[in-house]
């Protein structure tokens, strides 16, 4: 008997460690809640809201293959090493299979898996199926790995050039495998914290393997033609929005890469500059996934560049309430806040424009933005919030320059012209017309708003930020 160790790979499809564990022996499967721990990584509790859902729908699935789910809860990763040995004796379990994940805490928890099992002959196997290509695959000509994203890129382009990664087959129906199993019920998330708020983001974010998969779909037929051109507008709906499937593990990066060739017959062909732009997202991530393992200081509340621990951080708390929920008089920088309050979700432009602002005329240490949004965000994935936040705070790997700082009200001014993305999410604001709602106090000083004032002058700010950096 096998048993397979659900994670962040909540799909029966193109499932590297389902597919191996099933080819020549029955399986189980497994799924740990650590509640405790995901505090400790500050993951949204909507986000586990919607991870148990998605459960829910996995057992339905694994039902249909005759696969057993053993649902435990082990609140600590140090205690589940333990606890998997004694699954493994009590279930005749020979070997535990996995999809490896890539931090640190991680990366930890699962070389103390291996060590237990190792200690009564039996083996925790980890495959590749979180990123295209293998973690330390990608490599430059001193076999170091890459530090700038282009060149991460070119050598992505190369291997893809040759093949794309093909997909694994959903594992025939097993015979029935015969364990006394107590029917557990999945806790509800107010169960698992009764004292934190979430707001029932779960259901309209709850897609099963094959709705996901016809998002996908969607996207591919009807918007990614003109995804490089529409991408950055907030108020149009231009993005794939399948970064929580992706992160969750209800598609795979392989399904999306072979649904972005589909038209080519799996060749890498590129058409368009859609197709070419979504592709380059997706390597973005891997890029920032691979650095993950390379750097594992970047798990660690470290900066990737060093030298940028010696930066001043103001740290203004009431600055930061400010920009946390929406209240900066910053139109575009308060709806992009806001949206992600109500919906789990920020438009990726306006991700980077709230950042920029925390990050430079803020000058608020980014750790603390990179936190708020785990806490708050469906799609919050270590790699790319991290790569991401230091991209823009420009302590990262291949960041902006730190004297390229994004002025807001231009950003506002050139990607929602009209201002309908600061309308949706700034009602207060839906007076006014496309010129007066970038900047209002800026047109009209006297108008009377219920709408704060800026909080900050945007041009002393940056060049506070640029001498800050300057100095160190």
């Amino acid at each position: 008997m096998q048993l397979v160790w659900f994670r962040q790979d909540l799909r029966v499809h193109d499932h590297a460690a389902l597919w191996h564990a099933t080819q020549n022996d029955q399986c189980v499967a497994l799924i740990i809640l650590s509640p405790t721990q995901w505090q400790k990584h500050d993951d949204c509790v909507d986000k586990i809201a919607l991870y148990l859902k998605q459960i829910e729908a996995l057992k339905t699935e694994l039902n249909h293959l005759n696969i057993p789910l053993i649902i435990e809860t082990i609140d600590l990763w140090e205690n589940v090493a333990e606890q998997i040995e004694k699954l493994c004796l009590k279930y005749e379990i020979a070997n535990v299979h996995a999809n490896i994940e890539l931090g640190q805490n991680e990366l930890k928890r699962d070389s103390e898996v291996q060590n237990q099992l190792n200690t009564s002959g039996k083996d925790l196997i980890l495959y590749h199926d979180r990123t295209l290509f293998p973690v330390q695959s990608i490599r430059n000509k001193s076999n170091l790995p890459y530090q700038v994203f282009g060149a991460f890129k070119k050598a992505c382009y190369e291997k893809l050039s040759i093949s794309i990664p093909k997909c694994y087959a959903k594992p025939e129906v097993q015979q029935p495998v015969e364990l006394a199993l107590n029917d557990v019920v999945l806790p509800k998330i107010e169960d698992i914290y009764p004292n934190i708020s979430h707001k029932n983001l779960a259901e309209q974010w709850f897609r099963t393997e094959e709705k996901a998969f016809e998002l996908l779909d969607e996207f591919i037929e009807d918007k990614v033609r003109h995804y490089q051109l529409e991408r950055d507008f907030p108020a149009l709906d231009a993005s794939s929005q399948l970064s929580t499937y992706l992160n969750l593990g209800v598609i795979s990066i392989r399904q999306c890469m072979q649904a972005l060739f589909r038209a080519q017959h799996g060749d890498f062909f590129i058409e368009n500059t859609g197709q070419q732009t979504w592709l380059d997202e997706l390597l973005w991530r891997e890029f920032y996934q691979h650095i993950l393992f390379d750097f594992p200081r970047v798990s660690k509340n470290l900066p990737f560049k060093i030298n940028t621990l010696k930066l001043k951080w103001q740290n203004n708390e009431a600055h930061f309430q400010a920009w946390k929920y929406g209240q900066t008089g910053i139109p575009i920088v308060d709806a992009g806040m806001r949206q992600m309050l109500a919906t789990g979700w920020m438009h990726n432009r306006v991700r980077m424009i709230v950042a920029m602002f925390l990050s430079k005329n803020l000058l608020i240490d980014w750790r603390k933005g990179e936190q708020w949004f785990m806490q708050n965000l469906m799609d919050g994935d270590l790699a790319a919030n991290n790569g991401g936040w230091q991209w823009c705070a420009s302590t990262g790997t291949d960041a902006v320059p730190y004297f390229r700082i994004f002025n807001p009200v231009s950003q506002s001014e050139r990607f929602d012209k009209n201002g309908d993305y600061i309308r949706q999410w700034l009602p207060e604001l839906s007076a006014l017309d496309a010129k007066t709602i970038h900047d209002p106090y800026a047109k009209n000083p006297n108008i009377v708003l219920d709408y704060p004032r800026p909080i900050v002058d945007l041009k002393a700010t940056r060049q506070a930020a640029i001498e800050a950096f300057k100095s160190i």
